[in-house]
């Protein structure tokens, strides 16, 4: 097995995996703005091993994005093992990531996501059928720090998976340092993460809060990972990547002025409309509101930005906004 994983220079700069974020115009823009590894939004296993063209299509990948992580979510190891071996056979990415984490009701609510730390065993049986599966392809993980029991008696950890998998070749791991309990709201235990650390030896990944060069250098330097993901942090500005690299190697970073941003805004929108047309543009609505947060007056371009509907409008829209 080929682990890419191992031949990235450290710390690893990731963008997290995120459903209805991370399609290919995203994933590209964040590339070229010196994300290390990118992810596919999650895809549920239960759709790809049936060939479903939507499935499919979720989880298509481009040459130029290199290195490409296909996440695969749901709660059947045998489901896994198909959808693995489709992935790695037409598909034909990078590595697989199986999703331990998502708190989503929709998706832990039936036994998927971070709701599987709740069966050990299970979870042993789908990451092994996913490595099977997955043939020469490397098998990351992404999970949380804890989920109460069904039962609610005690604590489940994702440190408790990582023992019970100990044996099994698993390539990378991403800790998201909240609970399932409260995914949103708590502090993100950092702390967590490093007794991770002290425990795993294979590459590590730290998750959760990180939206700033200086919050990224005190995440390593707490947790000690080998990298960082970065989610809702890069909402609206995919070149935080590099600007993190110029600040662990520099102790400075550029701020990107306004004309810049909206290159890089309009960049995306052409990436968007090329890989998915008129829908894609649609879909990019919601980042154009995030490439203007923080701006004078940024709300009274919402409406504007909402409606568009062609490369031109969005490029008029953008060259309006001072």
């Amino acid at each position: 097995m080929k682990n890419f994983w191992q031949s990235l220079p450290k710390p690893i700069l990731v963008v997290s995996p995120m459903c209805g974020v991370t399609d290919l115009p995203f994933r590209l823009i964040c590339r070229a703005h010196g994300a290390d590894v990118v992810y596919t939004e999650m895809t549920m296993v239960q759709a790809l091993a049936h060939k479903s063209q939507k499935a499919l299509k979720l989880c298509e990948v481009s040459k130029n994005e290199s290195p490409v992580v296909v996440q695969l979510g749901g709660n059947d190891p045998e489901l896994f093992f198909k959808a693995a071996k489709i992935v790695a056979e037409e598909i034909r990415p990078d590595g697989i990531d199986i999703n331990f984490g998502c708190p989503a009701k929709k998706v832990a609510g039936h036994g998927s996501g971070v709701a599987l730390l709740r069966d050990l065993n299970k979870s042993y049986e789908i990451i092994q059928a996913t490595i099977k599966g997955a043939a020469c392809l490397p098998v990351s993980l992404k999970t949380r720090s804890e989920i109460k029991a069904k039962d609610q008696t005690k604590i489940v950890t994702s440190l408790d998976l990582l023992q019970k998998t100990r044996d099994l070749p698993i390539a990378a791991v991403m800790i998201h340092g909240r609970s399932f309990e409260a995914p949103w709201i708590e502090q993100v235990d950092y702390d967590y993460i490093k007794k991770i650390r002290e425990n795993y030896h294979g590459i590590l990944i730290a998750n959760g809060g990180i939206d700033s060069p200086e919050k990224a250098k005190m995440v390593l330097a707490t947790t000690q990972a080998d990298g960082l993901a970065i989610g809702h942090g890069v909402y609206g500005r995919p070149w935080i990547f590099q600007q993190i690299k110029d600040y662990l190697k520099h102790g400075r970073y550029k701020q990107l002025s306004w004309p810049q941003k909206r290159a890089i805004a309009l960049k995306h929108a052409k990436l968007a409309f090329k890989t998915k047309g008129i829908h894609g543009l649609v879909e990019l609505r919601k980042q154009l509101l995030w490439y203007v947060k923080g701006l004078p007056k940024a709300t009274a371009y919402r409406q504007d930005l909402v409606r568009l509907t062609t490369i031109d409008e969005i490029k008029q829209a953008l060259k309006k906004i001072k």
